[in-house]
């Protein structure tokens, strides 16, 4: 039987963080559970201490298929770079040129939501590299645009 895939994100600001992602990848806050109108309104009537509302946030596809993206609080900052990062696949098929100012107008998209640039490699065929945008989210989590 195949496993579902959750992806979590050690983070400072879930909600924030959350609300990121949802935006870059075209996904949706989950919704609250039961007949909630909020997440509010759930975790106050499971009596969860107001300081623990931003403790968690998840995301999932607003459509179609993918793995849900769940951030938790941690402590600690992030200190050295990701061993694992996504891939937002924004050029597949697209070569040159075209890929590249493709990956810019995204580039700009995330700028505008606060992710930043780490460094941008040119297409070189002879080194089998097609081009990409190294990004950093608002938490400085590294990310590609391919």
């Amino acid at each position: 039987m195949a496993k579902e895939v959750q992806i979590t994100f050690d983070c400072a600001d879930p909600g924030a963080l959350a609300s990121f992602w949802a935006e870059a990848l075209d996904y949706q806050l989950q919704p609250p559970p039961g007949a909630f109108e909020s997440w509010d309104a759930a975790l106050a009537a499971f009596g969860v201490p107001r300081e623990e509302w931003n403790s968690r946030s998840a995301i999932i596809p607003a459509e179609g298929t993918g793995p849900r993206l769940f951030f938790q609080r941690v402590p600690e900052g992030k200190t050295v770079k990701n061993r694992l990062h996504l891939d937002l696949r924004t050029a597949p098929g697209l070569e040159g040129d075209e890929r590249m100012a493709t990956l810019e107008a995204e580039a700009g998209r995330l700028e505008a939501l606060g992710a930043t640039r780490a460094y941008r490699v040119e297409p070189n065929p002879a080194a089998m590299e097609f081009g990409f945008i190294t990004m950093r989210d608002p938490e400085g989590n590294e990310f590609c645009l391919d």
